[in-house]
């Protein structure tokens, strides 16, 4: 696949647009999900599947005093299980998920949560996105997650025309320089909760509003 041509005005625009998310949200480095290690983490992001944030921590609080290794979810009580992740929804199929991801982390990884995206989206619950989620926070290894938030900002910044979490992923891996991959995707979020909402953006309060495409077309 020939890899996208990027002009120098479009480069331009996408420093500025970098330049200026460190500037708004500087200290915004770090995934909203509370985690102590990578196994947390992997709880949590498999949890946050259509739910806040703020939800998941609520709820991971107490389930993580009560699991704290891949053996004791490996082994948990399916029924138990769901009753402490409940209100983040769909529970049953998470409850499942995350017993089978941690049978196979016993397994095949002696109890620890691999850092390569193959072995990862081999998980049960575990997409590209759960699974750079991990690298890019536990291992350091530049990621780029397509979430709710990045896929409807990139799109109005004119990044992408796709609606695809893996073509995205792929279309930004090209613009955005790869040590500020991670970055991209907290401050993204940030702006994707503060500003750029789904519904209703507040793009006259928008500091990127003159180098975005979508804030443009909106006034015509």
């Amino acid at each position: 696949m020939a890899k996208r041509r990027i002009s120098k005005k479009e480069q331009e625009r996408i420093k500025q647009i970098i330049e200026l998310l460190d500037e708004y949200y500087e200290g915004h480095e770090e995934t909203f999900l509370d985690h102590e290690n990578p196994l947390q983490l992997l709880v949590a992001t498999i949890l946050s599947a259509q739910c806040t944030d703020e939800r998941v921590n609520q709820v991971t609080k107490k389930l993580f005093q009560r699991y704290k290794t891949a053996q004791d979810y490996a082994s948990a009580d399916i029924k138990e299980l769901e009753r402490y992740i409940y209100s983040t929804g769909f529970y049953r199929n998470k409850a499942k998920n995350i017993i089978g991801a941690a049978n196979m982390l016993v397994a095949e990884f002696d109890g620890q949560v691999p850092s390569d995206i193959e072995s990862l989206i081999k998980l049960p619950g575990v997409g590209r996105k759960t699974a750079n989620v991990i690298r890019g926070n536990i291992y350091k290894i530049p990621s780029i997650v397509v979430d709710t938030h990045v896929k409807r900002i990139s799109n109005r910044l004119g990044f992408t025309k796709s609606s695809d979490p893996e073509k995205i992923e792929f279309e930004l891996m090209e613009l955005i320089p790869e040590d500020y991959w991670i970055e991209y995707n907290h401050k993204i979020i940030a702006h994707g909760r503060n500003i750029c909402t789904a519904r209703g953006p507040k793009c006259s309060k928008c500091f990127m509003s003159h180098l975005c495409p979508y804030y443009k077309k909106s006034l015509k």
